[in-house]
């Protein structure tokens, strides 16, 4: 497939110099609205273009992917997750699929530690207390939080994301434990003085604060059901970064809410940018706008992984970051 002829569809808008790098090597379609495309919208751009660049508020289920016969040769994901792709129907219209990890593990595991800090300090509600004009003064017995050294922190899902989490928190004296699908190497537990747990529920009823690093899949949907929130020590706090399917947000909260769980950081919601009412009135939650990748240098890179991805498939070549059909990542 020719590279000059190969027409890309764009389904966001993008860091300028990601759409300038695109026009300049692909009859490129952009998105200047940057109004996320209805599934009508998103079936009509597969059916005309050869390459198809969604991000995470595309949902390209079985329906849309089936609407007619798609041109679409290439879905080349901007961002990691892929969970918004019916990865299995794809792969029978014969479309490969790519994504761009690596290249938001630091940012995401940057917000994941802001929480793992701001959460247990109370700095949210502290910082709204003075944006009020509520502060009187410093008190010895006033806004006290918990000292996160020598804490228990469990992280779920101890890939890429994971492991960077891991080396933060051990520099602020965490103690580290993990829960994975498989075992990690021997030299990266030294590395992280990880302690690994087999089982997801003994390890839940000991930690004093939950990472959710792992990706979200069919097999992770709603992981942290709320019988095992319910497994979790009434002082322990919970951060997820991940995505907000992988924990029962109704159960979560119904947890808060009763004060048997500490509190809460989430940088993602179970029903995204919609986000439960009662989750804003907690004072011990501390809520972000789906941040984890939000910074200049993330976004540019992964607009250039896409471009590799793109160039790669119409060179002929394997993209250096094709998907299988049984990944979904975080």
């Amino acid at each position: 497939m020719s590279r000059d002829r190969l027409q890309v569809t764009v389904t966001r808008k993008l860091p300028d110099v990601i759409e300038t790098r695109l026009m300049e090597r692909f009859d490129v379609r952009l998105n200047g609205d940057d109004v996320p495309l209805s599934s009508d919208q998103l079936a009509e751009a597969m059916a005309g273009a050869d390459v198809l660049v969604p991000t995470v508020t595309d949902h390209i289920d079985a329906a849309v992917l089936g609407a007619g016969a798609p041109k679409v040769r290439l879905i080349a994901n901007y961002g990691t997750g892929v969970d918004h792709i019916d990865l299995a129907t794809a792969g029978r219209h014969g479309i490969t699929v790519t994504n761009t990890p690596d290249v938001l593990t630091e940012d995401t595991a940057d917000i994941t530690m802001a929480l793992i800090l701001a959460v247990p300090r109370r700095m949210t509600e502290g910082e709204r207390i003075v944006r009020r004009g509520d502060w009187t003064g410093w008190s010895p017995t006033w806004m006290l939080g918990n000292r996160i050294r020598g804490k228990r922190l469990g992280i779920i899902g101890m890939g890429r994301i994971g492991s960077a989490v891991a080396r933060r928190a051990r520099g602020f004296g965490l103690s580290i434990n993990y829960h994975n699908r498989r075992r990690v190497a021997p030299e990266l537990e030294a590395e992280l003085g990880a302690t690994y747990w087999e089982s997801l529920d003994q390890m839940l009823a000991h930690m004093d604060i939950i990472s959710v690093n792992c990706p979200h899949t069919p097999a992770t949907f709603h992981l942290l059901s709320q019988r095992r929130l319910r497994l979790l020590q009434p002082h322990a706090y919970i951060v997820n970064t991940s995505r907000g399917e992988v924990i029962d947000e109704t159960g979560l909260v119904r947890l808060l809410v009763s004060g048997d769980i500490g509190g809460a950081g989430l940088d993602v919601f179970e029903n995204e940018p919609a986000v439960n009412p009662k989750l804003l009135k907690l004072d011990n939650v501390v809520l972000l706008p789906h941040l984890g990748s939000a910074t200049i240098e993330g976004r540019i890179d992964m607009g250039e992984s896409v471009i590799a991805n793109i160039t790669a498939f119409a060179e002929g070549r394997v993209p250096p970051n094709q998907v299988s059909g049984d990944v979904a990542a975080g």
